[in-house]
């Protein structure tokens, strides 16, 4: 099994280390190829495939803006119970392309469906035919550029030529390579845990970095689990534990057209059957998917363009969670707070206004802030114990915790983000060219 380690590691991913990720091996159903499509002027892969041989039952959420890319439009016509494929291309969002761009997802669609069922005669001794709308879709890139369905369909017979049935971590940081956009580094975590006494895993990938704020998904995230569960159970594990993972974290606070978070249960672990998401046989799982998810999104928030510092915002003891959360996320995404930090600068009165301007009633009175483990405001007034040159030392820290306290009830949310550089100008300055 051949994998060119120089394409593995080549350009924007200089920083990565392999040695820097969780070893996730194989996972049974669960078949991955890569392949360079030239849909960038640099040498890399580009076009990623995950393909269920036996089918896998599903579950995804979108963004909700009101602007989506054609990938979505394709998605949220599938009503198929099991998908055989997903495909993901980078560099071109398929956002703002219209019927030319839906038009192009079907060509592959149908061309790839030919394809997989040709692989299925060779390879499977019960081989099916295979379906044009049991394949999925996911395209990041630029926003409102002709979809390349010429050189992505070209490619098809690569993709299919370089299915690997069996895994290892090479080809799992392959295949999060290869969704990368302006990411620097792949993102990916696991999970091993039990549904009554079968062991199961739980893999991940995603890609992000700007364009990241929560709206029902957050950039691109691609769950995997060989446990046996109804896309109906997916569908609300998945719901549920999206709201404190990716829908907690913001780079830039804008939403992307192509927002898409997902996961696949290949069903070749038989565990016992399961009634609904709230089975309590399903608790270990829903507490390692939720492990996951969060792992990925942190990765997402600690990797946001130009990023020199990954900030953890809890805001706690509020009188409802949806208070908190404006709270956190009004902090989040201030452009003063997240510039403070980024020149190391523990300039606490940017908290006091973000938190001012999220229109949450308090009382300033029982208002609490700290940084780290230092008390910067108690009892709506700075703390006597305060020293400047401490908090100072404290910001040059690559991990900053921001505590706000609000003490009126029993509720709580916590944000993540990171820092506001010059870098993230420049990147997005020449992202086109």
């Amino acid at each position: 099994m051949a994998i060119n380690l120089s394409n593995l590691f080549n350009s924007i991913n200089k920083n990565s280390k392999m040695g820097d990720f969780q070893d996730l091996d194989h996972i049974d159903g669960v078949s991955i190829s890569t392949t360079c499509a030239n849909l960038y002027s640099k040498n890399r892969d580009d076009l990623v495939m995950f393909y269920f041989r036996k089918g896998a039952n599903h579950a995804s959420v979108y963004t909700q803006s009101k602007l989506i890319s054609e990938n979505i439009r394709w998605n949220l016509k599938i009503n198929k119970k099991k998908i055989k494929a997903l495909l993901i291309n980078t560099r071109n969002a398929n956002a703002f392309t219209g019927k030319e761009g839906f038009k192009g997802l079907k060509i592959l669609a149908e061309n790839l469906s030919q394809e997989l069922t040709q692989k299925q005669k060779i390879d499977e001794q019960k081989p099916e035919k295979i379906q044009p709308n049991e394949i999925l879709f996911s395209c990041t890139g630029t926003i409102g550029e002709m979809f390349p369905t010429e050189k992505i369909k070209k490619n098809i017979p690569e993709l299919i030529k370089k299915i690997k049935y069996t895994q290892n971590k090479y080809i799992w940081v392959k295949a999060a390579l290869g969704i990368l956009t302006t990411d620097l580094k792949p993102k990916l975590a696991m999970e091993e845990c039990y549904i009554g006494n079968k062991l199961v895993k739980i893999y991940g990938i995603a890609k992000g970095s700007g364009m990241i704020f929560p709206n029902m998904a957050t950039t691109l995230g691609f769950v995997f689990t060989d446990a046996t569960i109804s896309s109906s159970i997916l569908k609300q594990l998945l719901k549920e534990n999206i709201q404190k993972t990716f829908n907690a974290i913001s780079c830039d606070g804008d939403t992307s057209t192509n927002d898409m978070v997902s996961i696949f249960a290949t069903g070749e672990v038989s565990n016992s059957n399961l009634n609904s998401s709230k089975d309590n046989k399903l608790s270990d799982f829903n507490s390692s998917l939720f492990r996951v998810l969060l792992n990925l999104a942190k990765r997402v928030a600690a990797d946001g363009e130009g990023a020199s510092k990954f900030i953890t915002i809890k805001v706690k003891n509020c009188k409802t969670e949806s208070d908190a959360k404006k709270i956190s996320f009004s902090i989040a995404n201030s452009p003063l707070v997240k510039t403070a930090i980024a020149g190391e600068d523990p300039n606490w009165g940017r908290v006091i206004m973000a938190i001012g301007k999220a229109n949450v009633n308090l009382n300033s009175k029982k208002l609490f802030i700290k940084f780290g483990d230092i008390t910067i405001v108690e009892n709506g007034k700075l703390a006597t114990s305060y020293n400047e040159d401490e908090a100072a030392n404290y910001m040059k820290e690559e991990k900053i915790d921001i505590t706000v306290n609000l003490n009126s009830g029993k509720k709580e949310f916590t944000a993540y983000t990171m820092d506001l550089t010059k870098k993230y100008i420049e990147i997005n300055s020449d992202y086109r060219t």
